[in-house]
C-alpha cells in the first residue's frame, strides 16, 4: 500500500464544493422541490455543514469505470429484487421459523471508502445487515436471514466477495484490482 500524500489545498477546494453540491441536492430532495428559495437555502446550509463540520478526508484512487459502473448497477437491482422474493417467502412460511447467523467475511481492498461501500451495498439487500466494521481487519460482521447450512453460509461470504469484486470493477484503481484478483492490464487489451 502506497503512503498517503497529504491532500493539497485545491483537492480540499475541489471535495468542499463537491460536498455542498451533494448536500444541496439532498436539501432539494428532503424538501421535494427543486425552487430557487431550496437551491440558495440548501448551498448556505450545505456550505455552513462543510465549513462548520468538516470531515476527515476520504482517499479515492480509483477511477470511474461506466461499464463496471453499469454492470454494478444492473447486478445490485437483480439481487434486490431477488433477496426481496426470498424475504416475501420467508415471511409468508407459516409455521416455519427462518434462521439466521452472523457471518464475518473480511474484505480484500483495504480502505474505508471500500469498507463503506460495501458495507452500505450489503444493508440494503433485504435479509442482510451490518452487525459491525472491524476497521484493523476490514471485516464486516453481517446478519443473514434464512441461512440453511454451513455450505449456505459459503455462498453468502462468495456473495458478498462478488460484490466487492464489481465495486472494484465500477470504482478501484489497479492496486485494488489486483487485491481482488483481476489483472488490470487484461482489462487495458480488451478495451484496445
Amino acid at each position: 500500500m502506497r503512503a498517503a500524500n497529504p491532500p493539497t489545498r485545491r483537492d480540499r477546494i475541489r471535495t468542499q464544493v463537491m460536498a455542498v453540491i451533494a448536500l444541496t441536492v439532498v436539501w432539494n430532495l428532503l424538501w421535494g422541490a427543486f425552487t430557487w428559495a431550496n437551491l440558495f437555502s440548501g448551498i448556505l446550509v450545505s456550505a455552513a455543514v462543510v465549513i462548520f463540520f468538516p470531515l476527515p478526508p476520504v482517499e479515492f484512487d480509483g477511477r470511474v469505470r461506466p461499464l463496471g459502473l453499469l454492470n454494478f448497477a444492473l447486478r445490485f437491482i437483480a439481487d434486490l429484487v431477488a433477496a426481496s422474493v426470498q424475504v416475501a417467502v420467508l415471511a409468508f412460511r407459516f409455521g416455519h421459523r427462518p434462521t439466521s447467523a452472523i457471518v464475518a467475511v473480511p474484505l480484500r481492498i483495504r480502505s474505508d471508502l471500500n469498507m463503506t461501500l460495501v458495507a452500505e451495498a450489503v444493508s440494503l439487500i433485504p435479509g442482510s445487515l451490518i452487525v459491525e466494521a472491524d476497521h484493523e481487519t476490514t471485516t464486516l460482521y453481517i446478519h443473514m436471514l434464512g441461512v440453511e447450512d454451513e455450505e449456505h453460509l459459503e455462498r453468502l461470504r462468495e456473495h458478498v466477495l462478488r460484490l466487492e469484486d464489481r465495486l472494484a470493477r465500477a470504482l478501484g484503481s489497479d492496486e485494488e484490482l489486483r487485491r481482488c484478483g483481476i489483472d488490470p492490464s487484461e482489462r487495458k487489451e480488451r478495451r484496445s
